[in-house]
């Protein structure tokens, strides 16, 4: 069954044993949970990520990444790395550029002897990224339930973003010169400053894009929801004006998309209104606090105990519930032990998108193995890896929140 429906059925059971509820009030839960200027910004951003794709802007991308890792070891597999992260600027969305990599890249990585898992296992972990770098869903979604800062959180995510390429692009280079996968041709020349120039000259408008918009939130000029429309006339400006590959078949196929993954994402949110109420109702954060605070009341601890628990979650179940479910759970928890809920939500932004791509449920897991027909449990082992590289990262974080909120800090102030 759908998990919205899963989520809406648990929540309607609720409301059905308890005396003094009604189903009245439960469709207005249903109702009201959609009825958010806020959240204006996940219709936006998604398509404005889907019209960036076909305007041109990932092939750019793709040029540019192809030219900074020419000469690296296993140099097919770390353009999808170095293309993960300039996408992260552009997608929103890990299993969308876990796919669009895969299409793109598999074929060449194939053909130069990479196994199907590791293809697999490199395209998809490497998304994780576009988690983190703005403009991400997930902190989008983060920052409307836990009334967190939407500019402070995009702002923090930028570290993170690009510490993460530097930990997978060493995973990337380690496992190839194992598994001897595309060692860097000799004759291959280090790329100029006048190559690096041309390439940044086509891809300016695709890196500027997330500066824009926390500049453009931090100075007033619009509010996150606003930022999202604006980021769809960006697109539409860039892809018509300046690439000129934004064609009207283009553009429908874009809204098209558009309307399937809204309408899968507000669905959720629209179903978890009962469910969350349900949470409130019978004090699930307090009895959930005082069983951890039971354990031990360091900080750093409590939070590894609660990424963990997120980490188990986010395998059975999609990311943007355990966002809509379990924020309203540990937010609260943490801000009661000073934990800061921007350096919080980045660390849960992450760790809840991992998710995605761990079985048994994974959903950027099984798209990226369909498309060239991989086993699921030769992705597992490849994966295992990179999924070490991102759980050292961001145990690092949790012990070094400076590094998370050092950009926020000094465009928002402390």
């Amino acid at each position: 069954m759908p998990v919205a429906f899963v989520i809406g059925i648990a929540g309607l059971a609720f409301f059905s044993s308890v005396e003094y509820l009604n189903y009245q009030t439960a469709t207005q839960m249903i109702v009201s949970q959609s009825q958010s200027f806020a959240f204006l910004a996940v219709p936006f951003f998604i398509f404005a990520g889907n019209l960036m794709n076909v305007s041109g802007i990932t092939s750019r991308l793709l040029g540019l990444a192809r030219l900074l890792t020419r000469r690296m070891y296993g140099g097919t597999a770390q353009i999808s790395v170095v293309l993960s992260t300039l996408m992260g600027g552009v997608s929103g969305s890990a299993t969308a550029d876990a796919a669009m990599e895969t299409r793109i890249l598999a074929p060449e990585m194939m053909r130069l002897g990479y196994s199907k898992g590791y293809i697999c296992a490199v395209n998809c972990i490497t998304a994780l990224i576009t988690a983190t770098i703005p403009p991400s869903l997930g902190l989008i979604i983060f920052g409307f339930v836990g009334e967190v800062s939407i500019g402070r959180l995009f702002a923090a995510g930028i570290i993170p973003g690009v510490l993460m390429m530097f930990f997978l692009m060493a995973t990337t280079t380690i496992t190839s010169r194992v598994k001897k996968y595309d060692p860097p041709q000799a004759n291959a020349p280090r790329f100029t400053l006048g190559e690096l120039f041309n390439n940044l000259k086509e891809s300016i408008w695709a890196l500027l894009f997330p500066v824009i918009l926390i500049v453009g939130i931090r100075f007033g000029v619009f509010t996150p929801s606003e930022s999202g429309a604006f980021a769809v006339i960006y697109a539409v400006i860039i892809g018509v004006f300046v690439y000129k590959e934004l064609k009207w078949e283009n553009f429908k196929e874009a809204l098209l998309n558009t309307l399937k993954d809204t309408g899968a994402v507000m669905l959720i949110i629209a179903m978890s209104g009962p469910f969350s109420y349900a949470i409130t109702w019978v004090k699930l954060p307090v009895a959930l606090s005082g069983l951890i605070f039971g354990i031990t009341e360091n900080p750093q601890i409590l939070v590894l105990l609660m990424l963990g628990f997120l980490f188990i979650s986010g395998m059975f179940v999609d990311s943007n519930v355990n966002f809509l479910l379990l924020t309203p759970i540990f937010l609260p928890m943490v801000k009661s032990v000073g934990i800061d809920p921007v350096h919080f939500g980045v660390l849960m932004a992450t760790i809840v998108t991992l998710g995605v791509m761990t079985p048994p449920v994974g959903s950027a897991l099984y798209t990226v193995c369909g498309i060239i027909g991989c086993p699921p449990e030769e992705y597992t082992k490849e994966s295992l890896p990179f999924l070490f590289a991102v759980c050292l990262e961001i145990a690092i974080l949790v012990f070094l929140p400076r590094v998370v909120l050092f950009i926020p800090n000094m465009i928002f102030g402390p």
